[in-house]
């Protein structure tokens, strides 16, 4: 088990070293920073409650909610865990600097001292940078491999009374070595992630399709471990493989263009479905070795055809490509990642293209 350590900052001091404007910004964030302008309707100030999140609270301000870390002068280390934002404090627009900045929690004095632990990271207290429901399920379900990565993976080798499938309670049987863990989640193995482009193969998604518990260990090297389902998505069968349960990830992080400009792809919808809609999730052909990170906003384009002219002679043109939606990148794999739809005025397919906000 991880340990942590208790560190205890005044909320204040964070302010100070937070709202400082850094006085040179990169190249890349001089040209980004003209698009973050404020909504001519935007309100004086908002008061920070329960179930608010940092992107919500950005739109009511920003005609960008990427913009969010611009205007409040965050650096990339910065942006990273925003846990000082919490209910009851109020968000000031002070329109004669183009900032937005933090003030005191109402009915208070001094601004109070924050714990940061791993109790306060939590959903339950800091506001998360978008609700936490609607990706908590993918932050440890979907899964990008390489190939043969679950070839060594505790494995389910049979279920109880003979049975070929294996139910929410019923009892599992599994060969490998558990390395002392004890809950599992359980995959199915692989299919090949294709990106539409290259057609290369950049990863093995698997499909989850439950959890399971160790019931009794097994006492000899030809025994079989026994264990218990405790969730089931669809039913398990013998083949599927467990990995360990992961730490719970924070997703508290705050909406940011990627360093730099990329370009890549739609490869997926999640769920085996052809189009995907707001508040949905896709993979796309960008990953770590690509600069993505937890947080990074991407525009979504539907790629203009190629037609034939017909008033020159049928000459090809090709249409310009089409923007239609934000993407929130929120899991990140190293050839690929996976990203929440957060607004679209179309649907998402793949071979869509995702690129840096302009």
């Amino acid at each position: 088990m991880k340990k942590f350590s208790t560190i205890v900052l005044p909320l204040n001091a964070l302010l100070a070293l937070l709202l400082v404007c850094p006085p040179v910004l990169a190249a890349q964030d001089k040209a980004s920073s003209q698009n973050c302008t404020f909504l001519a309707n935007a309100p004086d100030q908002h008061v920070v409650v329960r179930g608010d999140t940092l992107w919500g609270i950005s739109q009511k301000f920003l005609e960008h909610p990427w913009c969010w870390p611009r205007v409040w002068g965050m650096n990339r280390e910065e942006i990273k865990n925003p846990h000082w934002i919490y209910p009851n404090q109020i968000v000031y627009l002070d329109r004669a600097a183009g900032k937005l900045r933090l003030g005191k929690p109402l009915g208070s004095g001094d601004v109070p001292s924050v714990r940061l632990s791993p109790q306060i990271r939590s959903e339950n207290a800091a506001i998360p940078s978008i609700p936490g429901g609607m990706i908590k399920p993918f932050l440890s379900q979907p899964l990008i491999l390489e190939e043969d990565a679950l070839a060594n993976a505790p494995r389910i080798v049979a279920a109880s009374e003979n049975r070929v499938n294996i139910g929410r309670s019923d009892r599992a049987y599994v060969m490998g070595n558990l390395n002392h863990e004890s809950d599992f989640l359980v995959y199915r193995p692989a299919e090949p992630l294709i990106d539409p482009i290259t057609k290369q193969v950049l990863g093995y998604e698997s499909a989850y399709v439950g959890e399971v518990s160790l019931a009794r260990a097994a006492q000899a090297p030809d025994e079989a471990h026994s264990f218990l389902a405790t969730k089931t998505k669809e039913e398990m069968t013998v083949g599927d493989r467990l990995i360990p349960i992961p730490p719970p990830e924070n997703n508290n992080y705050v909406p940011h263009p990627p360093n730099g400009e990329v370009m890549g792809y739609v490869v997926s919808v999640y769920g085996g479905v052809a189009q995907a809609g707001q508040n949905q999730t896709v993979a796309i052909n960008l990953g770590s070795k690509d600069g993505m990170d937890v947080g990074t906003i991407l525009k979504m384009y539907r790629t203009g055809e190629m037609i034939a002219d017909r008033t020159n002679e049928n000459n090809p043109v090709k249409l310009p490509d089409e923007e239609y939606g934000t993407l929130f990148v929120y899991r990140i794999f190293n050839n690929a990642s996976y990203g929440l739809i957060m607004r679209v005025t179309d649907t998402a397919q793949v071979g869509d293209m995702v690129r840096s906000p302009q």
